[in-house]
């Protein structure tokens, strides 16, 4: 038996960009497509319903996080044995999809991103705002010293991961916000998974979703809070999110 990679999109009022995104989508290489609106205001429903899809509506916004935790229990539900998390915004080359799931399927790696900066002048080139650029590579740079990795970005919407990874993570009792996927990592990373990533082609554009200053500013406090909790957590002051404890079939980084 074959197995089974489904993809997942948190969508919320990309009706620009949606049908794009999974028009690049390879054929045939996922067994589903799974998109999950968050209570969208604009046609992304709509525009949905047309595509190859299969579509999943959320009465109220639950927020980012709470999207994604709908689209991790849906790919389960279903027997996933890989998911690929990607945003609908058409900022991530989804050409890229299988060379990120072959990574997992040689186990390589249990979770792969999208890393959109491989050099600085491509970054720019592709339109990343130069603010974006520096607080990318700063919370970057921190966030690979605190957690032992070397990861091109920690804040890429191109996410794939293992069942085992999806299985392990209590991703369900993170932040509905937007730091929930700096959650996740820190609890993969806790849990001892592998992480790596892909290069991915930059792609900023009007019609691409990018959160405000104010919002990148709390995301990028409450993601250095993770990291304290973190911390605390592996000298005794226990923690809901990594209550779990550590797998020992996955030895954690030092």
């Amino acid at each position: 038996m074959s197995d089974k990679t489904i993809i997942v999109m948190p969508a919320y009022n990309a009706e620009r960009t949606l049908e794009r995104i999974v028009a690049e989508i390879p054929n045939h290489f996922a067994a589903e497509l799974i998109v999950v609106d968050d209570a969208s205001s604009d046609r992304t429903v709509e525009i949905a319903r047309r595509l190859p899809v299969t579509l999943i509506q959320h009465a109220e916004n639950r927020g980012y996080g709470g999207n994604q935790k709908s689209c991790y229990d849906a790919a389960l539900e279903r027997g996933a044995d890989y998911v690929v998390m990607l945003h609908p915004d058409y900022q991530y080359d989804a050409r890229m999809i299988p060379a990120a799931v072959g990574v997992l399927k040689v186990g390589v790696c249990d979770v792969v991103l999208g890393n959109r900066i491989r050099t600085r002048a491509e970054a720019l080139a592709g339109g990343m705002p130069l603010v974006k650029y520096l607080a990318n590579r700063g919370l970057t740079l921190i966030e690979n010293v605190l957690a032992g990795q070397n990861l091109g970005e920690w804040h890429s919407g191109f996410r794939a991961y293992s069942r085992a990874v999806l299985e392990t993570v209590p991703y369900r009792r993170n932040s509905d916000s937007f730091v929930f996927d700096s959650q996740f990592l820190v609890q993969a990373v806790d849990a001892g998974f592998k992480l790596g990533d892909v290069p991915i082609p930059v792609r900023y554009f009007d019609e691409a979703s990018s959160i405000g200053l104010l919002s990148s500013s709390k995301y990028a406090i409450q993601t250095l809070w993770t990291f304290a909790r973190w911390y605390g957590h592996r000298i005794g002051l226990r923690s809901s999110l990594f209550s779990a404890g550590r797998q020992s079939q996955h030895p954690t980084q030092p």
